[in-house]
């Protein structure tokens, strides 16, 4: 299995779960790198995308983003339609929320239509950027299964997660259901 880590807004610091999966992972993870890091564009996210991707697309990799990430990448399957294994997605907070950050208002215009790829939407009862309604509305937008994980906050370093070894079960899981024979 490959992956793509997609992180958020400035990317995901060393402590943040994203970072350790990714250290763990190797050589089996890329993660972007968009010029756009502060003042986030939408396509040069997807371009970013593009480039760690690179020409192996291919039903063993998935896409593993956390809030504004979720964002980039559903962006990307929608626009690229790729045959990739899925998307793992955390956190997606709410594009037309007060708390949404303003500098990435190229952002502001994603709506959440079907996928086509299998998906997994991971988020929490009290993420200030996304209330469990929303959550629920772009994943059905998305029309992906979704798992609450209780009062986590963003699920990033602030929530004091580390690891995150609840997150990586579902992962486990998730990756599990998308191989094909």
């Amino acid at each position: 299995m490959r992956y793509v880590i997609i992180p958020g807004i400035n990317g995901s610091g060393e402590g943040h779960w994203q970072s350790i999966w990714q250290d763990e992972w190797g050589a089996y993870a890329s993660r972007i790198s968009p010029f756009s890091w502060d003042v986030p564009d939408l396509d040069d996210w997807c371009q970013a995308i593009d480039k760690a991707v690179g020409e192996d697309l291919s039903t063993d990799m998935v896409l593993v983003a956390h809030s504004l990430g979720c964002h980039a990448a559903t962006s990307w399957v929608a626009r690229r339609r790729p045959d990739i294994g899925g998307v793992f997605l955390v956190a997606p907070p709410d594009n037309a929320g007060a708390n949404f950050p303003a500098e990435a208002s190229t952002f502001t215009a994603v709506k959440a239509t079907p996928l086509h790829v299998p998906g997994l939407v991971v988020f929490s009862d009290d993420d200030p950027y996304c209330s469990p309604d929303v959550a629920l509305r772009l994943t059905a937008g998305w029309q992906l299964d979704h798992v609450s994980v209780g009062s986590a906050g963003h699920i990033n370093s602030a929530s004091r997660l580390g690891r995150w070894d609840f997150g990586r079960a579902l992962l486990t899981a998730f990756t599990a259901g998308t191989r094909r024979p």
